[in-house]
């Protein structure tokens, strides 16, 4: 069977009940640099904490985008809270891999947001918009195995742990483990 990916949305925005997901624009870059330009919040990140002309250089072609196909394909999305409109964090749906319908997430969340559920609620929905508006068959996850936060997040929205690879990388100054988290499409609608 072969998997064909349907034609992206012309817009996107995903609200839920505490947060509203949009794709990424420049007026986003201010919010973001105060959490990615945090060590902290970099420790397990694939970058060192980042500047605005860092981000733009990163990510900065998928800024309002909302497909996932091209050689550079992805989506970018600005987590913002319902209720003020502040950017908390950001997701982004990328390495699409077309013949198996399959994509990886990740996410970078504010300190000042967490312990509150919030990731939680917008990685979900993250995840619930790759299936339902992207079609994909399978999401994926690749998760440092000391970010702790981060795969209790994966485990809590009903991710499986499908592999472990031991010290397969020098990270960072040490050789770092690698959880690989997945969920199924038809996984996911069973636990609605």
């Amino acid at each position: 069977m072969t998997f064909t990916l349907p034609p992206a949305p012309d817009t996107l925005e995903v609200v839920r009940e505490r947060i509203r997901l949009r794709p990424v624009v420049e007026q986003d870059l201010a919010a973001m640099v105060a959490y990615r330009g945090d060590a902290e919040v970099c420790r397990y990140l694939p970058f060192d904490p980042q500047s605005a002309d860092d981000i733009r250089g990163r990510i900065g072609h998928l800024f309002g985008g909302t497909s996932l196909e091209g050689e550079q394909g992805g989506v970018v999305l600005a987590v913002e809270r319902v209720d003020d409109g502040a950017v908390i964090g950001d997701l982004v749906l990328f390495h699409l891999d077309p013949d198996a319908g399959s994509a990886e997430i990740g996410w970078v969340v504010s300190p000042a947001a967490s312990g509150r559920g919030l990731a939680t609620e917008a990685v979900g929905a993250l995840i619930d918009t790759a299936f339902t508006i992207y079609g994909l068959r399978r999401v994926t996850a690749r998760i440092d195995a000391e970010n702790q936060r981060s795969w209790a997040l994966a485990e809590r929205l009903g991710m499986r742990r499908e592999a472990h690879f031991v010290e397969n990388a020098w990270f960072k100054g040490r050789w770092s483990d690698l959880l690989v988290y997945a969920v199924l499409a038809r996984e996911w609608r069973a636990r609605a």
